[in-house]
């Protein structure tokens, strides 16, 4: 007959501790707004964030560039007039002589293309640095919106808790009130009650400004949205270290590199191409005042020692373009230990967040459930019917950090892989709903 009146008696603490807890999220979020995905803020940050937009016009400047580097040498015209205005026979312009020429130069050795070619891998550089800045803000977007996630759901947490507090002021209220429990409990109950109120207000100020950090990142003056959609305990597999490093050989930031090398090599054969000798030419026609003939004139002009005049410029092309490998390098490196870091931890935590979920949390709840039938029976203090609230809580607060702490490394992971792990793998392999008791 206990056991029965005490499985009501919980029954009924639940309804009224779901029912709080309903009241509570009704009047913290107001008028109703739409729920946000990542998927959602990635897409808004892409489309309005500046950082991207500045490559339109990057992208511009340089088809300007390439207008200019398609040119031929300019033709310039000429006209001289010699002998003129002299002394004895050559006074006035009896004895002027007039030339009116076209002069320009033939540009030998591919410069045109070569030109076209270093403005072409400018352009690709420029869109490797998209894609890769690009990856850079989604990660960015990634770490605010599981930021405001956490916080969302220690939000829900608070509420529970304080839910929990005011349940129990109710019980020991009508203890103290029998003469069963010291009016001390009472006033413990009460503090508890007060502090489980500021926690709560506590963590709903902190989510609000979460979600305006968020929101900032698309440009957004207001937050028009009421929750974030997702499941911190929704943990999918990343496959296997080498896999992940392949894929990172492969990423925009790797690309980036390449992209550079291709323009380092278009300004050695351009270079090169400047080593090659120009030919000027001139062709004009002669008008002879003193016997009022005409003749043609023509010249042509070679520049001396021009490829040896070139080998500083191409000696400095080789050692950038030979540089831009080294760096490509160290940055595999440096980037294969962040990821072991991020694949290590990613494992350690999500396992470490199940384990608590599945095998803590369950242990957690029997005890204080016991506990608290020890305390209305007089068995156990408040204290010990609190402590093991407390642990409880607690315990809930690890879970919802540690698949914090596993989901930012994921974003590290899928940041520096420049793929959707999530994605790649089609499903989620591990999944445990609720973190709040």
């Amino acid at each position: 007959m206990q056991n029965t009146t005490g499985i009501r008696r919980r029954a009924l603490a639940c309804l009224r501790i779901m029912a709080l807890a309903m009241t509570i999220v009704a009047d913290a979020s107001g008028a109703p707004e739409p729920p946000l995905s990542l998927a959602d803020a990635s897409r808004l940050t892409i489309a309005r964030h500046p950082r991207l937009a500045v490559f339109d016009w990057r992208v511009a400047a340089l088809e300007g560039e390439r207008q200019n580097a398609a040119l031929r040498p300019a033709t310039s015209v000429t006209f001289d007039a010699e002998n003129l205005l002299g002394s004895n026979e050559l006074r006035g312009a009896q004895s002027a002589e007039l030339t009116l020429s076209l002069s320009s130069v033939i540009e030998l050795g591919g410069k045109p293309t070569a030109r076209l070619a270093v403005v072409d891998a400018r352009m690709a550089q420029t869109e490797a640095a998209r894609q890769a800045e690009a990856l850079d803000l989604l990660g960015e977007v990634t770490r605010r919106y599981l930021s405001a996630q956490v916080l969302q759901e220690k939000v829900a947490l608070s509420a529970q808790a304080q839910a929990l507090a005011e349940n129990a002021y109710e019980l020991v209220s009508r203890r103290v009130a029998s003469g069963a429990t010291p009016q001390a409990e009472g006033l413990r109950a009460q503090a508890d009650l007060a502090r489980a109120k500021l926690q709560h207000a506590t963590m709903l100020s902190e989510l609000q400004s979460s979600k305006m950090a968020l929101a900032s990142l698309w440009g957004a003056e207001s937050i028009e949205f009421d929750h974030l959609e997702g499941d911190l305990l929704t943990f999918a597999d990343p496959g296997s270290f080498e896999e992940l490093f392949q894929r990172v050989a492969e990423s925009p930031a790797i690309r980036l590199f390449s992209a550079e090398q291709r323009l380092r090599q278009a300004a050695v054969d351009l270079e090169r191409a400047r080593s090659r000798l120009d030919i000027g030419w001139s062709l004009g026609v002669r008008q002879f005042a003193a016997s009022d003939d005409t003749a043609m004139v023509a010249a042509l002009s070679l520049p001396l020692f021009t490829a040896s005049r070139q080998q500083g410029n191409l000696q400095t092309a080789l050692a950038q373009r030979s540089e831009v490998e080294y760096r490509k390098q160290a940055s595999l490196l440096e980037l294969r230990a962040t990821l072991y870091t991020a694949w290590q931890n990613y494992r350690q935590n999500s396992s470490t967040a199940m384990q608590l979920q599945r095998e803590v949390v369950p242990l957690l709840e029997q005890a204080l459930a016991a506990t608290r039938d020890a305390y209305e029976r007089g068995a156990y203090r408040y204290l010990d019917w609190l402590d093991a609230r407390q642990e409880l809580i607690q315990t809930h607060v690890a879970i919802i950090e540690t698949a914090s702490e596993a989901l930012l490394s994921l974003a590290v992971i899928e940041q520096l892989s420049g793929v959707s792990i999530a994605s790649a793998t089609g499903a989620a392999d591990t999944k445990q709903s609720g973190t709040t008791p």
